[in-house]
């Protein structure tokens, strides 16, 4: 069910979609055209269109435009616009006619919040809890409905971009920058039967937005607190049959103190320790190009590298000892990051058959080093750990238009991961390499019945060579109640996330202490399902809705410990491993309304309560806030000139504590907290825009995750040059 309603404008629909240049604008309806001609629907992954029919039982009806490339149909409304999601069914359909949770979030959206990072636009959305380890490029968990992060699968046009060398296979979202993104969408809710593995709480897919037009170079700095100075330039369009959009961007901050002053003074840190900062060096390129071969034939590229250092200092090695002196400790962290997809996409049999054969591959390379020593001398680290992964995706996907029957969906995938983690620390050396290849086979369908009953369902094989074989599947029909503007939507799934090549492999021994791999876990499932209703008054100027959603996680992987026992040695090495020992239930409520007052002022709000508990001791999982509220309005008072306002609360979580006599994943408290950011953007002419923001500006010191300050009032502005 769609909880919150983001605006669409005709442009981002078309940009985003993959749809080529505006020639018209007609209504967003199911009715096949009087004339009968080819329309088409995009394949959720080829990052281009797709030059079909639609029947009567399609959902997405779409018009054509020149160079074979084809358009979204919109009308002209005085209400919100419509909201048109690609992810929920691998296609583009309105998001009021699929049974899914989702939330689609626009480029322009970005803009206007001037949101640089992902984490700071994720943050905003219901269903969502985000956790980051202190500022700008510190590692970032998001949380979905209570679920893991791990339980989260993020894509970036078609491929799959979870970290196959971290512990548990999870997004880290901390050096993610949004230049050149043109949506994101946030399907909530088990999502395996489509998405396979590790979409067991859903899935972020985000999508790099489409050049257009004439050639479009622009260039953005912005500079503020905390030693910020950030720039990006590229250029968009298209000519003739070939469409690009190029993005490099460089985002340097010299950061703040992140440890708590309780920490510091518990740790007995001296003038220096308590002003130490982070500071975080980020480069990006984001890249999408197009060529159309024939009417009906085109090929897509994607790429995404990302080059970052992250370096803070850190007060708490070891949390019952204080510093280490008058030494201060400097973690480093190196990531580059490559993701790059091709496509080839073919529309055959007069559009009714539209196939994509994609072709991806992904590295991920890290590098942890310490720098420093002891109050004994003795050095933090002699060598740096190295966390290095690879994917290689190879995928297919056609949809078949049966014209009043529906629409069918087949599709298979192949992926090949490795990892690779070591280092040559003496005193606690590791070296482990491991590979698995994941074959999978999916089909969809789905329809609707006199535009009442709209309705589809999936189911999904997964066979890998390291923990067997899954099936998964997933039902979302959704009610449209004649003349009344209500919308009951429902789903209901099953899903799996996989234990990850660490979790499985891994091999360490320090002094005293180990890591073993347990290569016989098994998948963790999900059983899940949602319900709700949405409401549209004052002529589509009114958009809320509630839904009520209850998931149940069998065969959770946690971490365990056992003493392993050594000759001459009255305490042994305590050995840490993990196991499949846990169930958990996460269910809650999210809500969300949003109202176009004024053709210029727009609010939007969405609420999420989640209960999220360990069945087998009753206790609350860490970092799963129960309450959560964020409000946003957009008001534009002359041409040129728009405000943003941003109001977000997040009520107390259980975390581990950092200082104290008891040390569990849940005996620390952490406060709940409230930021206010405000953002303005004037268009001075066709060539030079300027923009400011203040974040958090009433300064509030607050900890998230416990241990770990976030900014407080922070200002930034700058200025954009387009030709």
């Amino acid at each position: 069910m769609t909880f919150f309603r983001c605006v669409l404008t005709t442009s981002t629909i078309l940009a985003v979609a993959g749809y080529g240049g505006v020639a018209q604008a007609a209504a967003l309806s199911d009715a096949q055209t009087p004339s009968g001609k080819s329309q088409a629907h995009k394949a959720a992954s080829s990052g281009k269109t797709l030059k079909g029919r639609a029947g009567a039982a399609a959902q997405q009806p779409v018009g054509t435009a020149p160079a074979g490339r084809t358009v979204v149909s919109l009308s002209l409304s005085q209400g919100l616009p419509e909201v048109v999601t690609v992810s929920a069914l691998r296609r583009p359909v309105r998001a009021d006619d699929v049974g899914s949770s989702v939330t689609v979030v626009t480029d322009e959206q970005l803009a206007t919040q001037q949101r640089r990072t992902l984490p700071d636009i994720l943050a905003r959305q219901p269903g969502l809890n985000v956790v980051r380890s202190g500022g700008f490029g510190g590692t970032t968990s998001i949380f979905m409905r209570g679920s893991n992060a791990n339980d989260v699968k993020v894509r970036i046009d078609g491929m799959d971009i979870n970290d196959g060398s971290s512990a548990d296979n999870s997004f880290d979202a901390g050096q993610f920058v949004t230049d050149g993104i043109g949506s994101i969408e946030i399907l909530r809710g088990p999502q395996s039967g489509l998405y396979g593995a590790d979409a067991m709480a859903g899935v972020i897919d985000i999508n790099t937005k489409q050049g257009e037009g004439r050639f479009k170079p622009f260039v953005r700095i912005e500079g503020g607190s905390y030693g910020t100075f950030n720039q990006a330039f590229g250029a968009s369009g298209s000519t003739g049959r070939f469409h690009y959009n190029v993005v490099l961007s460089h985002y340097r901050t010299d950061g703040f103190h992140e440890i708590p002053r309780y920490i510091d003074r518990y740790n007995e840190a001296n003038r220096a320790q308590r002003r130490a900062g982070d500071r975080n060096d980020n480069r990006s390129a984001n890249v999408k190009l197009g060529y159309d071969v024939t009417h009906n034939f085109d090929l897509g590229l994607t790429a995404r590298l990302i080059q970052a250092n992250y370096h803070t200092f850190t007060s708490y090695d070891d949390v019952f000892t204080p510093y280490n002196g008058d030494q201060l400790i400097r973690d480093q962290n190196t990531q580059n990051e490559a993701v790059v997809r091709g496509t080839a996409h073919l529309s055959s049999f007069g559009g009714m058959f539209d196939q994509v054969l994609g072709l991806g591959y992904m590295t991920n390379r890290r590098r942890y080093m310490q720098d420093g020593s002891y109050a004994d001398g003795e050095p933090a680290m002699t060598d740096p750990y190295y966390y290095r992964s690879t994917r290689l995706k190879v995928d297919w996907h056609g949809t078949v238009d049966l014209r009043k029957y529906g629409t069918l969906l087949v599709g298979a995938e192949h992926f090949h991961d490795t990892i690779d983690v070591s280092t040559s620390d003496p005193t606690e050396p590791m070296h482990t390499t491991a590979g698995m290849d994941t074959t999978a086979g999916y089909g969809q369908y789905e329809g609707n019945w006199n535009r009442i009953l709209y309705g589809a369902a999936n189911v999904r094989y997964d066979s890998n060579s390291r923990y067997g074989n899954h099936v998964t599947w997933r039902v979302a029909p959704a009610i449209h109640v004649p003349n009344t503007g209500t919308i009951i939507k429902a789903s209901a799934g099953s899903g799996f996330h996989a234990p990850s090549l660490y979790q499985l492999f891994v091999n360490q021994r320090g002094a005293g202490w180990g890591e073993e791999g347990n290569p016989n876990l098994k998948a963790e499932t999900m059983i899940g399902y949602d319900v709700g209703v949405e409401q549209k008054l004052l002529h589509d100027k009114l958009h809320f809705g509630a839904t009520w959603y209850d998931n149940k996680v069998r065969n959770l992987i946690q971490s365990s410990s056992y003493v392993l026992p050594v000759a001459g040695s009255a305490w042994g090495d305590y050995i840490y491993s993990y196991g499949n020992v846990g169930h958990a239930r996460m269910y809650g409520v999210e809500a969300f309304l949003d109202w176009k007052a004024l053709d210029t002022l727009s609010f939007a709000l969405n609420y999420t309560w989640t209960h999220a508990r360990d069945t087998e001791n009753n206790a609350p999982l860490q970092r799963r806030p129960q309450h959560k509220f964020n409000f946003n309005t957009t008001w534009s008072p002359v041409k040129d000139f728009t405000l943003s306002g941003n109001i977000l609360y997040t009520s107390g979580w259980r975390d581990y504590p950092l200082v104290g006599e008891n040390y569990c994943s849940t005996c620390g408290k952490g406060h709940g907290y409230f930021t206010i950011d405000l953002t303005a953007h004037y268009k001075i002419n066709r060539y030079i825009s300027v923009f400011a923001r203040a974040d958090n500006l009433l300064n509030r010191q607050y900890e998230d995750p416990i241990g770990y300050l976030q900014p407080g009032r922070a200002g930034y502005g700058g200025f954009t040059l387009n030709y």
